[in-house]
């Protein structure tokens, strides 16, 4: 006989039986009891409605002890992300002296990060489609091998053409492993512990990227004695070694969880690729968080890969600087790295407990982000021109704020999408967001920044101009020999004015941070309709076929039993 059973009569009533503990298997499901929505129910059924956690304070538990599994799994995924990113901006920290050996203008060196970004979104939702499909510990054991050697061979590279040739192999094998990394976590977490790992995962993208910056940096600075102009490309050979690392922790220590297996979903099924992008593009929410989430790559894309080297001539134009040229990179890897570990889990914690009276709290807090660390960038470039120390604070306050949504953004695409398509929306999220983003920003500020120096006046010139009289028609005057117009320039007018250009074209990241704000508001207006659905079908998928639904497809009577508490109807009798 069942523990428990409905029958109708007057009451229900909770009871705890302890000593059927061990007998009763965990239900997996979160469909909830409701009540028809016309109220056309049987009232001589009784619903038990879920207490709210918000009006004790307490939150049900979450498994709050995590298992080996958990553990190595997580610490593996967080070690390859960050020298997922640490190898990607490691080019970004070395980029004055890759100008100087390949002999590059600007629009050159921003295609470098433009053309591996390129390859990158491309080769997303092919290991995006892939992952829904197969082993995703293999997938990412391939990639990454790929990525390694492609890095490393890339570092012989001697000329301009073959270095961005393997610039671009690197972006296959990182393809594979950003697609994938975050739905294994989301299979082995739910709730706010899934928000707390991811947020754990995603501080790899600011720590990363300063390291990036300082250990390219250093390295170069560290070897530039004994091999001189090519010392960088030592840079770019600590991340392989870090890689090869990774790649023999996942095949011997990774475990692959079954998809959806947290949330109850193991019975959903891989659908056709077409369905999967009917789906996806239906669903507002992906949307919209895509096109703001785009936005936020765009400003941190050209701020990644401009800023260093927009620093530096920021001190070289400065009569009286009060900072080195060769500290810059370090510093700047250091305010990255820095601004990451507070806004990271900054936005994670406060999107977590906003949500609990504000279910659409989390792309509110991703949008407010943003538009506070407009007037923070804007003033950071402005500031360099003439202090570089009160920039640095100023761009550190603007990168924490901007740094808020990297974790909240990743789980609201895990909790509005059902496991068996998250790696295509992951992926398909990846392409757009960097076809749209950085992919194009660091090349576009570098040919902004090109087609705006002509028009320029340099500083610290001195004109001596001898002219004919005003009476000369404007032909004579043109034609005349005698109209000379001699100009000295100081050394550092070419630094001046392409630190300007630099600067103008850079404004354009504070307008593409006000647009992804309001993406983000907009997104906030139909991201609790969307969870609920995926709710839906997870639990639809989970709970017997023979549950009573309404016309609507609402479920009208439903009992979940949780541990050891079970519903035990009593007769009383009349």
């Amino acid at each position: 006989m069942p523990p428990y059973n409905i029958q109708k009569r007057d009451s229900l009533k909770l009871q705890n039986i302890p000593d059927m503990e061990g007998d009763l298997r965990n239900n997996l499901s979160r469909q909830e009891l409701i009540r028809h929505p016309d109220d056309g129910s049987d009232p001589n059924v009784v619903v038990v409605p879920r207490r709210d956690s918000s009006e004790d304070g307490e939150r049900p538990p979450e498994n709050p002890r995590l298992t080996r599994k958990q553990k190595t799994t997580v610490a593996i995924l967080c070690f390859v992300n960050l020298i997922n990113y640490m190898d990607r901006f490691t080019v970004a920290g070395i980029l004055t002296d890759i100008t100087n050996t390949f002999h590059m203008t600007e629009s050159q060196s921003g295609l470098l990060q433009t053309a591996f970004v390129l390859v990158y979104m491309i080769m997303a939702p092919v290991f995006g489609y892939l992952g829904d499909r197969f082993s995703r510990k293999y997938l990412m054991a391939v990639g990454i091998f790929f990525w390694c050697l492609a890095t490393l061979v890339g570092s012989f590279m001697p000329n301009y053409l073959l270095f961005l040739l393997f610039r671009c192999f690197v972006g296959v094998g990182e393809a594979s492993y950003s697609t994938i990394a975050p739905t294994i976590i989301s299979d082995l977490f739910v709730k706010d512990l899934r928000s707390k790992m991811l947020a754990v995962f995603y501080f790899a993208i600011p720590v990363g990227s300063g390291l990036g910056y300082i250990i390219g940096a250093e390295v170069t600075n560290l070897l530039l004695d004994s091999h001189g102009s090519e010392a960088w490309r030592w840079g770019l050979r600590v991340t392989p070694v870090m890689g090869f690392l990774a790649l023999f922790l996942i095949l011997c220590c990774l475990e692959e969880p079954p998809r959806g297996e947290s949330e109850g979903g193991q019975h959903l099924q891989s659908t056709s690729f077409l369905e999967d992008l009917g789906y996806l593009f239906t669903n507002k929410s992906f949307i919209l968080s895509t096109l703001a989430f785009t936005c936020v790559t765009f400003v941190a894309g050209a701020l990644a890969w401009w800023g260093p080297f927009f620093t530096e001539l920021g001190v070289r134009i400065q009569d009286h600087p009060n900072a080195k040229e060769n500290d810059v990179a370090f510093v700047f890897g250091a305010i990255a790295m820095t601004a990451g570990l507070i806004g990271v889990p900054l936005g994670s914690f406060t999107g977590q407990k906003l949500r609990i009276k504000f279910p659409f709290a989390d792309p509110l807090v991703c949008g407010v982000g943003l538009l506070i660390s407009v007037p923070l960038i804007i003033g950071a470039m402005v500031l360099a021109e003439f202090n570089t120390v009160v920039s640095y604070v100023v761009v550190f306050f603007g990168q924490v704020f901007l740094n808020l949504n990297w974790a909240v953004v990743s789980d609201i695409v895990l909790y509005i999408v059902i496991p068996t398509r998250r790696s295509s929306a992951e992926a398909f999220q990846i392409l757009f967001s960097h076809a749209l983003g950085d992919a194009g920003s660091p090349y576009l500020i570098g040919v902004v920044a090109e087609s705006l120096q002509p028009y320029i006046t340099p500083r610290n010139t001195t004109t001596n101009t001898t002219m004919e009289p005003p009476s000369t028609t404007t032909l004579d005057y043109f034609n005349s020999t005698e109209a000379t117009i001699t100009t000295t320039a100081a050394p550092e007018v070419d630094d001046y004015v392409k630190f300007k250009a630099l600067q103008y074209s850079m404004f354009l990241c504070a307008v593409i941070n006000i647009l992804g704000a309001i993406f983000f508001f907009l997104n906030s207006c139909f991201i609790r309709k969307d969870k609920e659905k995926c709710d839906q079908i997870i639990a639809d998928n989970s709970e017997p076929k023979s549950q009573k639904t309404d016309s609507n497809g609402q479920l009208v009577a439903s009992v979940s039993v949780i541990q050891s508490t079970t519903l035990v109807v009593e007769s009383q009798k009349c």
